[in-house]
Parts: C-alpha cells; sequence; structure tokens
C-alpha cells in the first residue's frame, strides 16, 4: 500500500518544531543536533546507529562519531569488524565499542546466500565473540529456514532485511511467509526506504511483523519508492512520524537504527539533523 502523506513535504519539519510548543522544545532539539548525549531522555526507544552509516571512517574514528551524536547504540557493520577477523581481533574490537560506552545491538547486514553450514557458523561465531545479540541478514529462501537450528544453538537472534524489488525479500511480508514457522527468535528488520522501494507502506510492513520485528532501518527520501532521493530524515516524504506511533503502539523496544546512505564523505551535519527530527518525533509521542 502506498502511503499518502496529508501534509507537504517542506513543512514538515517546521511543523515538528511548532507542534512541541515552545522555544524551549526547539532549543533541547538544537542541543541534540549538536551532539548532546539523548538516549535515555526522550522515551524507551533504543535510538542508534546502523555503523554502515558511517563506512568511509575506521573504527576508532566511528566510535567518536556516535559518541558526538550523543547515541550509545550501535550495529556494527563488517567495515568496523571484518567477518574475516581473528577471535583476538574479534575481541579488540568489541572491547574499543564497549570502552566507549556503546552497546552493541546487533550485526550486519550479514549475508547468508551460501547454502554451506561451515559459513553460517563461522559467522554465528563471529557474532557470539563480538557480543551481537542478534544479526541483521541477507539469506535466500533456501539459507533462511537453516539459520534456524543456529539461532537456537547460539541464541542469537536473526532480522532478516529487506533490500527492495531485486532482493530474495523485497519487502519484509515476503520473509514473514517462512519466518511465520520458525522459532520466535527469529524474524525481520524493516528498512523502510527498502519497503518503500517495494511499493509497500512501511507502517502496513512494521504492522504486519508484530512480534517478528526484531529490528528497524530508518532513513527518508524524498519520492516515495525512489532510492536516488534519500535525504536526511525529515526532509522526504517517508511518514516517519506514524511509523514511530506505530512503534509505539505496539511497544517496540528494540532498536531503531539510523542507515545513513548519503553524504558518505561528510555524514555528521545530516546525521545530526536526522536525528534531532526523529528526538522531536519522539519528544511528541511522549508528551
Amino acid at each position: 500500500m502506498r502511503h499518502n502523506l496529508a501534509m507537504p513535504t517542506a513543512s514538515r519539519r517546521s511543523f515538528l518544531y511548532t507542534s512541541l510548543g515552545s522555544a524551549g522544545s526547539a532549543l533541547a532539539l538544537s542541543q541534540r543536533a549538536r551532539g548532546a548525549p539523548t538516549a535515555r531522555d526522550t522515551s524507551d526507544f533504543k535510538l542508534g546507529v546502523a555503523s554502515y552509516s558511517l563506512r568511509k571512517f575506521p573504527r576508532a574514528e566511528a566510535i567518536q562519531i556516535i559518541k558526538r551524536l550523543g547515541l550509545r547504540y550501535v550495529n556494527i557493520k563488517s567495515y568496523h569488524l571484518p567477518l574475516d577477523s581473528t577471535p583476538d581481533q574479534i575481541r579488540e574490537a568489541r572491547k574499543e565499542f564497549e570502552d566507549a560506552g556503546l552497546i552493541i545491538v546487533g550485526g550486519g547486514n550479514i549475508e547468508f546466500r551460501t547454502d554451506d553450514e561451515r559459513d553460517m557458523r563461522h559467522k554465528f561465531d563471529y557474532a557470539r565473540l563480538a557480543g551481537m545479540p542478534l544479526i541483521v541478514c541477507a539469506p535466500t529462501k533456501i539459507t533462511l529456514p537453516k539459520l534456524e537450528k543456529f539461532v537456537q544453538e547460539y541464541d542469537i537472534k536473526i532480522a532478516v532485511h529487506n533490500h527492495g524489488p531485486k532482493d530474495n525479500f523485497p519487502a519484509p511480508q515476503d520473509a514473514l511467509k517462512i519466518l511465520r514457522d520458525m522459532d520466535p527468535r527469529c524474524g525481520v528488520c524493516v528498512d523502510v526506504g527498502h519497503t518503500a522501494e517495494a511499493h509497500v507502506d512501511p507502517v502496513e510492513a512494521i504492522r504486519a511483523s508484530g512480534a517478528r520485528l526484531l529490528d528497524v532501518h530508518i532513513k527518508d527520501m524524498r519520492v516515495f519508492g525512489d532510492v536516488n532521493t534519500l535525504c536526511d530524515v525529515g526532509d522526504g516524504v517517508l511518514p516517519i512520524p506514524a511509523i514511530f506511533s506505530e512503534l509505539h503502539k505496539m511497544n517496540y523496544t528494540a532498536s531503531v537504527n539510523l542507515e545513513y546512505e548519503i553524504n558518505e564523505n561528510d555524514p555528521f551535519p545530516g546525521m545530526s539533523r536526522s536525528y534531532a527530527y526523529m528526538f522531536g518525533v519522539l519528544a511528541g509521542l511522549k508528551g
């Protein structure tokens, strides 16, 4: 179902500031945009970052950017912890994240394209050593059912990340057809951008996922379904307030991670604006 916004795109960010109702609210948002700590002061949401957003930066610098943004929760991409790392290298990387005060909420996106249980076990070993309670994954329709036994053995959740029309699972609902009979620790990561690319309403996808919703990748776009128009969160047409409202209704307590795919060489300003907008939305929900 395609989502139709009731409000012109250009007015969304200004409307947010107005709806918060005071100059003090705007000041609070400005402080967040400069990177002031925010993780504990808005709601029960775990608003974090997919480290893919910082793929052009080495691990130590990426960690400092995350701290500067005032965040605590991180989903680690292999750019910052390669899948072929030795056990000692994995432990050292984990220590760097944890010593910085960051909470590792998952890893990925990690591909499971090969029907090879040795490859699957290697990646679950990697996740366990790295302290990842969740693997955001890209399996095939053949490999997905085979991941269940590793989920049960390692007690590590998996969340299938949808990747639009060219993927094995264009929208979350496509993965849910297989997941419905699997262990409850097997679920989906709803990427709202790729969900829109599949011409599915992200709110409907989140609602359909129910208890299988284990992770969310948040982003925005100026033209619904066109991933070539990605933009700062709040500057596009995706129904960001409705997404958070639906998550709130569902009592969702897992992570909502910004996956910022534009301005890769200088992402901090746009990421700051995106978080300011989202924290404003959360403040409105809480209020």
